[in-house]
């Protein structure tokens, strides 16, 4: 397509070229601004409409989520709305073409929606990510635009054409053949504390990934700065646009490692044209619970090994009781007596009826009451003459449905096969030593101890895929809720039946014959079930909303960074939110420090999809300098002498360096080196080892963050301050993994501060 943005300017010379995007970014804000001054108006028309027929509260509830969503994306393309322009080789036609490209697409209203600005998404846009000087796919030159609050700061091109290059003066200027010069511009801005996208810089090989058709499992594997998030976010935006029937309902999840990391990420989607995902960790997957405390190490391994499901298994057998003492019952008059041979057999009924715990418990209460009746006609219908049983099987019956609902009968069923809740029987294991002696008996009583912790109505993140699984094994008996709502229904029904009845006898009778079928009451419009059905009360939620309070939901689509931090039972927590086993994990199996986490992705995915999953990797460090990565590649090296390492793609003039001092000098050193930090733009991190975090917490501020290894997995700083790697290796069994991370975050400086001794991996700083 021709460039209609600019058509009528003049062509050369640089201020003319920036005169030139001017006017054409100033364009596409105006119709941005339309675009968002059309939604506002239209919002508000809808939330001031009221009533109406269900339909139109439906269809007004669904406008204004419509709305609502536009206003954030537009919100949200604001910044950097156009940030890049590719120029194509003239066609059959003899018309060269131009495509500007951004973050959503604009089309222009008054010349026949002709495409002003493509999504970046969009087929049509992939030549800017993909073109090179071998393959240029058409394209002649690619423009980055670099823009703020509305103005054009800076354009760069970079020419595939070679003729073009030279006719333009390119080759010996700043700009060039395929030069990378908006990439390393992009690496080397300073830190914000949130992560920006990089629609703007997205490399062939990363594009390959977001673009990928893959059905199934599709892992992402690659060492630290390799773009693994921003490759997962991107794919969840470009799924989101290309399959957006599909996905609309069901939704697409992303399971990140803390909240820390969420908070990181939460701004990108937005940014990128979607806001209708949900952004979980593992331990906040399972609704209605917050992971707020922390297990030892130990106790994480435990809870994470797929060990745990005969734990729990035996769990809830534990209270699936028998009484030590025969229970003396009154019914009707007559002592009854339920003993242990009842509940035995009543108990292997309702285990052989291999439900979960609730869902057999009407099994369970069946065979008491049928056993009970037995006992009781025994004595209420004894012939004493010696023939048979004087009660018929009328009077049976009738005797079995009132012990049904004797409130004695049902109270000694519920304490020998209660119903329970998730919650319920974990925080009961572990707060009763004997109970978890009884269900964990295979365990040593060290590891038992590991595990005991005193009921407070709180949970740890390793505990929500054992909730999740406790759900499984116990069933959702909603009987009686159904029972409860058939009830609602039925007042609903007869109240409104009442209603159309009140209106039937006060209707006029002093209508002529010929006229009365020509006027309309209500009761000639609507029935009771109609009227009754207009009293609902509806409530409307996003896609995410509803996922996340529905334990059962399954997505169309889910995404886990820092995958390889995931336990064996946080796996199949996660496959069951996917049973069509379409998920993008990305993540690097040498970073891996949690002890349940993976060490191979064979070993997590086996059970899920045998070998039916695809490995892509990542091999270009964006993030670390190359003098960090030469002092981490010896650490990768002590972890897989067979690891490739990735190949940064800059240096950042800064050797990393380390600070030996006595322990009585390290908090002061460490807040000199924060001082230092302090001239310099971006965030700095000081990464401590867990015991002495509260050490240098003082140290926090908006640009400075006190933290340990785990908290800072997926993340990014200008300059990272480590304290004590010697105390990081030993706090873990896989230290190493730990200390990799640490030395990765930085993407300028590194200093290391340590009071003992220096591991010998890190020899390279000594």
């Amino acid at each position: 397509m021709p460039d209609r943005l600019t058509e009528d300017l003049p062509a050369t010379g640089h201020a003319a070229e920036l005169a030139r995007e001017q006017t054409a970014l100033t364009t596409l804000y105006e119709r941005l601004d339309a675009m968002r001054e059309y939604a506002q108006r239209r919002l508000r028309t809808v939330l001031l409409e009221t009533g109406g027929t269900p339909q139109a509260r439906s269809e007004r509830e669904s406008f204004t989520q419509l709305y609502t969503e536009d206003l954030a994306k537009y919100d949200a393309a604001e910044h950097g709305l156009c940030f890049g322009r590719i120029d194509l080789s003239a066609g059959v036609d003899g018309v060269a073409e131009q495509r500007y490209i951004g973050r959503l697409g604009i089309l222009d209203e008054d010349d026949d929606y002709a495409t002003l600005l493509l999504d970046w998404r969009a087929p049509l846009a992939r030549p800017f990510y993909l073109a090179t000087t071998a393959t240029p796919d058409g394209v002649t030159r690619r423009r980055h635009i670099r823009s703020r609050n509305r103005r054009i700061t800076t354009i760069t091109d970079e020419y595939l054409d070679l003729d073009l290059a030279r006719a333009e003066g390119a080759i010996e200027s700043d700009t060039g053949v395929g030069s990378e010069s908006a990439l390393l511009a992009a690496l080397n801005a300073a830190r914000t504390g949130q992560m920006t996208d990089i629609v703007e810089t997205i490399q062939s090989q990363q594009d390959a990934i977001i673009r990928s058709e893959h059905r199934s499992v599709l892992v992402v594997q690659g060492g630290p700065g390799t773009g693994k998030t921003a490759v997962a976010l991107h794919r969840a935006a470009y799924l989101l646009y290309t399959y957006r029937k599909q996905l609309d309902k069901a939704g697409v999840l992303i399971i990140g490692p803390n909240s820390t990391f969420l908070d990181y990420i939460g701004q990108v989607l937005p940014s990128l044209g979607e806001t209708g995902v949900l952004l979980s960790t593992v331990g906040n997957l399972y609704p209605g619970v917050q992971a707020t405390l922390e297990d030892s190490l130990r106790a994480g391994e435990l809870k994470g090994s797929l060990g745990m499901i005969e734990v729990l298994k035996k769990g809830v057998r534990d209270w699936q009781q028998t009484p030590p003492e025969p229970i003396r019952l009154t019914f009707d008059g007559y002592e009854i007596t339920l003993d242990r041979k009842i509940v035995t057999k009543a108990r292997g009924r309702a285990r052989s009826s291999r439900r979960p715990h609730n869902l057999a418990r009407p099994v369970f209460a069946a065979s008491v009451v049928d056993a009970l009746t037995d006992q009781l006609a025994q004595t209420m219908g004894k012939d004493l003459t010696g023939g048979q049983n004087l009660l018929s099987q009328a009077d049976l019956t009738e005797i079995r449905d009132e012990m049904r609902a004797d409130t004695e009968i049902q109270r000694a069923i519920a304490g020998l096969w209660p119903i329970l809740t998730p919650q319920e029987v974990l925080a009961g294991l572990w707060a009763d030593p004997a109970r978890l002696a009884r269900a964990a008996d295979t365990l040593s009583p060290e590891d038992r101890k590991e595990l005991f912790r005193p009921d407070d109505g709180n949970f740890s993140a390793a505990d929500a895929p054992l909730l999740d699984e406790l759900a499984e094994l116990l069933g959702v008996d909603d009987a009686e809720e159904r029972e409860r709502s058939r009830r609602r229904w039925r007042t609903q029904l007869a109240e409104a039946q009442d209603a159309l009845d009140i209106l039937t006898g006060s209707a006029p009778q002093d209508l002529e014959d010929d006229l009365d079928p020509e006027i309309l009451m209500a009761y000639d419009l609507i029935d009771a079930s109609q009227l009754a059905e207009r009293q609902h009360v509806r409530t409307h939620q996003t896609t995410a909303e509803r996922a996340a309070g529905d334990r059962t939901w399954t997505y169309g689509h889910v995404i886990v960074d820092e995958a390889q931090e995931l336990s064996e039972m946080a796996w199949r927590m996660v496959m069951r939110r996917i049973p069509n086993r379409w998920v993008t994990i990305v993540g690097d199996v040498a970073q891996t420090g949690d002890p349940a986490g993976a060490s191979s992705w064979q070993q997590m995915l086996e059970p899920y999809v045998a070998q039916r999953w695809k490995l892509a990797e990542l091999t270009v460090n964006y993030r670390t300098p190359a003098e960090i990565m030469a002092v981490a590649a010896d650490v990768l090296a002590a972890i897989d002498p067979g690891a490739t390492v990735p190949r940064s793609v800059r240096e950042s003039g800064c050797p990393p360096r380390a600070l030996h001092v006595s322990p009585s000098e390290s908090v002061s050193t460490v807040a000199d080196l924060v001082a230092t930090e302090a001239d310099r733009p971006g965030i700095t991190v000081v990464l401590t080892p867990h015991a002495t975090l509260a050490d240098y917490t003082e140290l926090a501020s908006d640009v400075v963050q006190v933290l340990t290894v785990p908290e800072v997995k997926g993340l990014e700083f200008d300059s990272v301050i480590l304290v004590d790697p010697q105390d990081i290796l030993d706090e873990s069994p896989r230290g190493l993994n730990d200390l990799y991370v640490a030395l990765t975050r930085a993407t300028q400086r590194l200093s290391v501060v340590y009071s003992g001794e220096l591991p010998e991996v890190l020899d390279a700083l000594g």
